[in-house]
């Protein structure tokens, strides 16, 4: 069984308070991408993992789809099933790759072992993985708040607007990336935006640019050059290090040193 996992891009990002439990509070619109990865699971006689693509540092068992199988094996003792990752989203760019595919994982399992979880059992799961992960169990432009669990559905189109999405390869410390960031307990996104894209560039603020940017000047950078192409909103997804612009007629490649992806929103 395969599936294509989708990406996703922050509309606002706003940091509301600190939690008890150490994540933080915070209000977003995600907005979801047809940019993938792809994910494969088959029933075999053992655990096997394998992945191409982008590479993927670090220990096997601390991947996201590992634990997600883990976690479901833990509670209805799933027999050996044999996984391959093919990478295509930038690894750490804000745009909740790894998330994606943690929840893809929990989804495919359920399909593959008829384990008949309901779409509430697997927004329980899929936080277990992740803040973000919640999100893909359905990969809906959604109000996002709490530190990513609660979810409400927008319903909005925006296939007449072409995304430029760029994505230069820089390391963001998360540590980094909160440190000195603004929080504001009264803090929200006005979806009635949407329907005014002038007024996009006002609304739909990301907390981190006041701290990523002075730090990776390039990122910045890229924006203004989003906005000088003819993007009617830009902005840094998530901590980044991804930053895209947003265009009502199809944009040209203009980052050949960069990771760049075009396509209809």
């Amino acid at each position: 069984m395969i599936i294509f996992p989708a990406s996703k891009i922050n509309l606002g990002l706003k940091i509301c308070g600190k939690r008890p439990d150490g994540y933080h509070d915070l209000k977003s619109i995600f907005c979801p991408l047809e940019l993938s990865d792809i994910l494969e699971i088959i029933p075999s006689n053992k655990f096997e993992f394998s992945q191409s693509g982008i590479p993927v540092d670090g220990d096997q068992k601390d991947n996201i789809i590992i634990k997600a199988y883990e976690l479901l094996k833990s509670k209805f003792d799933l027999e050996p099933v044999k996984i391959h990752l093919h990478k295509v989203v930038p690894l750490g760019a804000g745009l909740g790759g790894g998330s994606a595919n943690g929840t893809a994982c929990l989804k495919l399992l359920n399909t593959l072992f008829d384990l008949k979880l309901s779409k509430e059992q697997l927004l329980n799961f899929a936080l277990e993985l992740g803040s973000d992960c919640p999100f893909f169990v359905e990969s809906k432009l959604a109000y996002v708040e709490g530190r990513g669990e609660r979810l409400r559905s927008i319903e909005h189109t925006f296939s007449n607007f072409y995304i430029k999405l760029i994505n230069p390869g820089i390391h963001i410390s998360t540590a980094q990336a909160f440190k000195g960031i603004p929080i504001n307990t009264a803090a929200t996104l006005n979806e009635a935006v949407l329907q005014k894209t002038a007024d996009w560039k006002n609304e739909f603020v990301n907390d981190f640019e006041k701290t990523v940017f002075p730090l990776h000047p390039e990122l910045e950078s890229i924006k203004k050059q989003l906005y000088s192409e003819g993007a009617f909103y830009a902005s840094l997804s998530g901590t980044g290090s991804t930053v895209y612009g947003i265009f009502k007629e199809e944009p040209s490649p203009s980052f050949p040193q960069y990771f760049e992806w075009i396509h209809r929103l």
